[in-house]
């Protein structure tokens, strides 16, 4: 019989309704379970793409006699992170606190069976003793008597745990503070010392992509590129980390997008599962250094990347679903690995030769016995060997390239977990704005406009935002980040084509941030919302994780958009956010890179362009900007018959068939009526 979890939406909550544990999803009728038996509570929490989710499942939760004594001696909790990030923060920085060592997935935390306090806690946990680690059913006999027999102690280490909670979170800078650029020459210190010289990336094994650390390296050189000593050792190590994922196993050679991260150092051989949040960091990142570095490997990686999106994650009403499993058939990387012979059989002699050099197919496996793709050489030297031009081997690759993929989508593909989840379909819009803007792709921006269409239609209600949707049903509170980064999301797509409904959503998601997330004593907002479900913490972070932090793309669209319409209680909310966050940017800011944006643009307002007129003239003028990467520029072309615009817009009147104005913090340009001159005064601004 299936379990309490065969009602939910969660693809990874569903998972395990079959299973022999009497599993519940977090909420009252659980919470009310442990009370009244006694219980403690085993929480565990993973999600649908998680390897190691997988195979403690299949050892653990599907083996009745392990699920006899969970039944016997906890209230079981299943929980889907992506769904419920907040209490994934919660319990995983108690796992860390309480072991001493690092959080993962899956977590397996045991609370206190009334008020939900961690005692014990780890991830995976094997059937058997294994590594050092015990038996799980081991760990759940030991760990169910010592909560029985020592009550007093447990409230005791309880009580020291909620201390440390509190210690959490360090006063804010007050008034007299001066917010200066130190942790931005400190970002650079640190980042250029955890530079892998050879491979690209920062740090060793596993290698994760860190887009906001390249970003923050590219925003890094282009302050100083009219300088006359520009940092082209930032340049240098954001280029080449660019370059070698794209040309890493950690990128699908065959269909686009990027894994998760590599196991190794070289970007060889990846965590086989795919997110959505990931591709669309890394679409905006790819397409950023194209426009910079004109570079056609960024450009192409980019064009794969939202192919790969458009193609696989897209959803029939537009908004994308969330991942891709690293699995296939039971086994990680099944779907994606050759063998010289399988590619043989579909390629002619000339295509396999040109792609096994290229990819490693005339090399020994380099993937328990199987070949995984990675480009071991480039197409300049393997025209060179063959006396081909790179244009013909390049055109032959991507021949194979069609053939190969169609032989690999018909085996079992890694299963797809088909939730939407707004966060994560604000930061895909964001990339493929971006990225419709850099390789002058309109069609990007169409599948952006669809997915928050639907994210808008379906995801928020009366003025408030929901965090999922799966089968048409959308639940949950949203949190900051569904928040900001759909605000930062739309205010991007803004900048692609205009819509003035657009920017009064913009408006609704600051004011929503302001009325139920902003901590209005030490400034900054909660993870959660005013009126969330009351749990063992409330967070409030400005670190990144693996996605910006949500204070950070809240504080920066309050900045930008304050500056826009001249709000100046969203540049005030903007500067007690970065106020608030100001030890921990200090202290450590290669965590912070998304709020040392937040700083840049407190210190040098961002550079607001204006384009007014009939549609296709100003479209031509916002395409040659388009061309000049300018991390601290927004571009916004508003047809001069465009509705509904506020003051601090309709005050800049459409002037003949197009006109600019240049704005730098509150102070903007007399109208300027020539392109030429507009493209002049904005080099101009940037060397001075």
């Amino acid at each position: 019989m299936a379990n309490a979890l065969a009602r939910e939406t969660s693809p990874y909550l569903l998972q395990h309704a079959d299973n022999p544990v009497d599993w519940h999803p977090w909420g009252e009728t659980a919470l009310a379970l442990a009370r009244t038996s006694g219980k403690p509570i085993l929480l565990s929490i993973g999600y649908s793409a998680c390897h190691w989710c997988h195979v403690m499942a299949h050892e653990s939760f599907e083996d009745p006699a392990t699920a006899q004594v969970m039944n016997e001696l906890y209230v079981n909790v299943k929980v889907d992170r992506e769904e419920r990030p907040d209490l994934d923060r919660i319990y995983q920085i108690a796992q860390q606190m309480l072991t001493q060592r690092s959080g993962g997935w899956p977590l397996t935390m045991f609370l206190a069976h009334d008020d939900q306090r961690p005692f014990f806690g780890g991830t995976y946990f094997p059937p058997e003793p294994r590594h050092g680690m015990p038996a799980f059913r081991d760990v759940l006999v030991r760990v169910a008597e010592y909560y029985r027999e020592h009550q007093r102690e447990l409230r005791q280490q309880n009580d020291a745990l909620m201390e440390a909670f509190a210690t959490l979170e360090s006063p804010p800078a007050d008034a007299g503070t001066t917010l200066d650029d130190a942790p931005l020459r400190a970002f650079r210190s640190q980042i250029e010392r955890s530079f892998d010289r050879a491979h690209g990336g920062f740090g060793g094994a596993p290698k994760f992509p860190h887009p906001t650390s390249i970003d923050r390296l590219m925003r890094d050189w282009h302050a100083t590129a009219t300088t006359p000593e520009p940092d082209l050792h930032a340049l240098y190590m954001a280029t080449l980390t660019l370059t070698r994922m794209a040309e890493g196993g950690i990128f699908d050679h065959l269909a686009g997008g990027f894994c998760r991260y590599s196991v190794d150092a070289e970007w060889m051989i990846p965590h086989f599962e795919k997110m959505l949040y990931d591709n669309g960091a890394l679409l905006a990142s790819y397409a950023g250094a194209a426009v910079a570095t004109g570079e056609p490997l960024f450009a192409r990686a980019a064009a794969h990347t939202a192919a790969w999106l458009l193609a696989d994650l897209q959803s029939p009403e537009g908004g994308f679903w969330s991942s891709r499993d690293a699995d296939s058939e039971g086994h990680e990387g099944r779907y994606y690995i050759w063998t010289p012979n399988e590619a043989q059989a579909v390629l002619d002699d000339r295509q396999f030769a040109v792609f096994a050099a290229r990819f490693g197919l005339d090399r020994p496996p380099n993937f328990e016995g199987a070949w995984h793709l990675h480009a071991y050489r480039s197409v300049e030297d393997v025209a060179g060997e063959r006396g081909e031009t790179p244009d013909a081997v390049a055109a032959t690759l991507d021949a194979a390239r069609e053939r190969l993929l169609a032989v690999r989508e018909r085996r079992v593909p890694p299963a797809r977990d088909e939730k939407i989840l707004t966060s994560w379909n604000a930061i895909a819009i964001r990339g493929l704005a971006i990225a419709a803007r850099a390789l002058a792709e309109p069609a990007l921006a169409d599948a952006a406009s669809r997915a928050l269409d639907d994210i808008r239609r379906t995801q928020w209600r009366e003025g408030r935002l929901l965090a999922t949707r799966k089968d048409g049903r959308a639940h949950l509170n949203a949190y900051l980040d569904d928040h900001a980064l759909l605000a930062d999301a739309t205010l991007e797509l803004l900048q692609v084509r205009w819509r003035s409904a657009d920017l009064a959503f913009v408006r609704e998601l600051l004011e929503a941030l302001l009325a139920h997330f902003e901590d209005r004593d030490a400034g900054g907002f909660w993870f959660t919302s005013h009126d969330h479900e009351p749990l063992i913490h409330r967070s409030k972070s400005f670190a990144d994780d693996a996605t910006p932090s949500g204070n950070a793309v809240a504080a920066t669209v309050l900045q930008r958009a304050g500056y826009l319409l001249g709000e100046p209680r969203w540049l005030a909310a903007a500067e007690r956010t970065l106020r608030a966050s100001w030890s921990g940017v200090s202290r450590q800011p290669q965590a912070h890179a998304s709020m040392l944006t937040v700083l840049e643009e407190f210190l040098h307002a961002p550079e607001i362009v204006i384009l007014r007129g009939a549609a296709a003239d100003i479209a031509t003028w916002q395409r040659e900007l388009a061309r000049l990467y300018a991390p601290r520029r927004l571009v916004f072309a508003i047809p001069a018959d465009a509705p509904g615009l506020p003051e601090a817009l309709a005050d800049k009147a459409p002037r003949g068939p197009a006109v600019a104005y240049v704005c730098r913090g509150s102070t903007c340009s007399a109208p300027i009526e020539d392109l030429s001159v507009l493209l002049r005064n904005l080099r101009l601004a940037l060397s001075s």
